[in-house]
């Protein structure tokens, strides 16, 4: 027991010489054991910077900067994100509802034909691939990386509760846009006509999978 009295008062010192009394001022920067990116190369907001000749630190956009993914006024092709495209708006296009009904089929504002649906679906294909097949898989499957860890409740975009019959065009649409369960909304990330063309494209993934089903 004496030794015990002895090594906890040993500590005991060992730690205030350390670590210094509560309220102690130091004149040197702390230890960091564990820096938790406490310091950055990073420029703050409104600081001085010696980086720059005029040693000012917030700087202007480059010159015709734009922000990333807008088209310029006017342009209304795949891929532009007007302000508007990231929802707010009532209609089916914006919210995936008719009413107090989820709708089913792809909105006029989309204004499709054979070659836009076809230009529609690719870029489904590439937003797909980008924000959904890490956890769904590349085929729709559930399959994805994540599910390799050991993330769980993962939809198999090919059960038939996730078929058109079933699963209406707008309710998976409200759900890229809201999430559900585990799955975090893209409403902020994802533009409204882009969210379209990944429900175009899932809906291209089932009926390929049915087509290599019957043919078998």
């Amino acid at each position: 027991m004496r030794y015990f009295f002895l090594i906890y008062a040993l500590i005991a010192v060992l730690v205030v010489g350390i670590g210094g009394f509560r309220g102690q001022y130091f004149t040197k920067p702390p230890v960091q054991v564990f820096p938790d990116m406490d310091e950055q190369d990073k420029l703050k907001a409104q600081a001085p910077s010696t980086f720059f000749a005029d040693r000012v630190g917030a700087r202007l956009p480059v010159a015709e900067t734009q922000p990333r993914g807008f088209n310029p006024e006017g342009d209304s092709l795949i891929g532009g994100i007007p302000e508007y495209e990231f929802g707010g708006q009532a209609g089916y296009y914006f919210s995936g509802h008719v009413g107090d009904y989820f709708g089913t089929g792809m909105p006029e504002e989309l204004e499709l034909n054979p070659d836009t649906a076809a230009a529609l679906i690719r870029r489904g294909e590439e937003r797909y691939g980008i924000y959904c097949a890490v956890c769904h898989g590349e085929s729709g499957d559930g399959l994805g990386v994540t599910s390799r860890y050991g993330v769980p409740g993962i939809a198999n975009l090919h059960l038939d509760p996730f078929k058109a019959a079933s699963y209406p065009d707008g309710r998976m649409y409200e759900v890229i846009t809201n999430g559900k369960g585990m799955m975090s909304g893209y409403g902020a990330t994802i533009p409204v006509r882009d969210r379209w063309a990944i429900v175009a494209y899932v809906r291209t993934l089932q009926a390929a999978k049915e087509a290599a089903t019957a043919a078998q």
